[in-house]
């Protein structure tokens, strides 16, 4: 270890789209946590394996050298920001790498956040066809800075590439977008809204799979739609898991931002029929109503 005992990782596990900014968001408006200037630090987890075909790492990956380099960025990082008593990290793709993740930190607390799969699907789908909710540029740039050197022109042409095709108007969607999951090149070719289901299904299995190996003082669940029904008891929930102290006041400006919407995770309506037949099983199994 290279001394990140000295602060908490806290790891939020959620798939693209299930509410990991919000959370984090909340999260770092708190004195005791901070974050990184950017929405997630995939080239930090994957420098060392940057060869390999998807995001599924396993623990092995984790070798020596990798492990001191991660470390030493979230330290680095720590150091940057005033040594808070927690580094919060949301990148996506862990969830399809927990035992990589803890074996890099054993001492990291995670926070599984779920949503329903049927609206994960339909908002990533707009990821996959371009949509940004920030400039372009400024969202790669301000990911750039976390490149590591040697890796960088790797990231630059894979950004230009999967552009080029939507610049141009030939292509209607990203060749890929969040997680990779093992086996997603070979959906290229099937409906967009079919990939992202797979690709929700994908996410939760792994992280559900990978988080029976982790002491379940060290993990806590939450969902999206309780959260943004109920932040402030939810975020009291986050809060007792990993031992902070908070008054009244810190929890209403933390929660502040968070746009109340009622409802839980009760059914959805999923008109596709194979949609449906893809979700249901993963849906059962973190909790969900069978939708109708």
């Amino acid at each position: 270890m290279t001394g990140s005992a000295e602060f908490t990782p806290v790891i939020i596990l959620g798939a693209g789209r299930s509410g990991t900014n919000v959370l984090r968001d909340v999260l770092t408006r708190l004195p005791e946590f901070a974050t990184w200037p950017c929405d997630e630090i995939q080239p930090i987890w994957r420098h060392g394996n940057l060869g390999w075909p998807d995001d599924e790492f396993s623990s092995d990956m984790a070798r020596p050298a990798v492990i001191d380099f991660v470390q030493k960025a979230f330290r680095k990082q720590w150091h940057r920001l005033g040594k808070p008593d927690y580094l919060v990290e949301k990148t996506c793709a862990n969830t399809l790498r927990v035992p990589f993740t803890d074996a890099i930190f054993p001492n990291a607390k995670y926070i599984q956040i779920l949503r329903h799969g049927a609206d994960v699907a339909q908002s990533a789908e707009k990821r996959w066809r371009g949509d940004l909710e920030v400039p372009l540029f400024s969202y790669f740039f301000a990911k750039a800075r976390f490149i590591p050197p040697f890796d960088l022109p790797v990231y630059l042409w894979s950004f230009a590439v999967k552009r080029l095709g939507l610049i141009t108007a030939k292509a209607a969607r990203l060749s890929t977008w969040g997680p990779r999951f093992r086996g997603i090149d070979d959906l290229q070719d099937r409906p967009l809204n079919e990939i992202c289901a797979r690709q929700w299904c994908a996410c939760v299995k792994a992280t559900q799979t990978g988080l029976k190996v982790v002491d379940q003082a060290r993990q806590i669940t939450i969902y999206y739609e309780d959260f943004i029904s109920q932040p402030d008891r939810e975020l009291k929930r986050i809060l007792d898991f990993l031992d902070v102290r908070y008054d009244a006041e810190n929890l209403k400006a933390a929660t502040s931002i968070v746009c109340v919407k009622q409802g839980g995770k009760g059914k959805r309506i999923v008109s596709d029929d194979q949609i449906q037949e893809i979700l249901a099983p993963q849906l059962a199994a973190v909790g969900y109503e069978e939708t109708i």
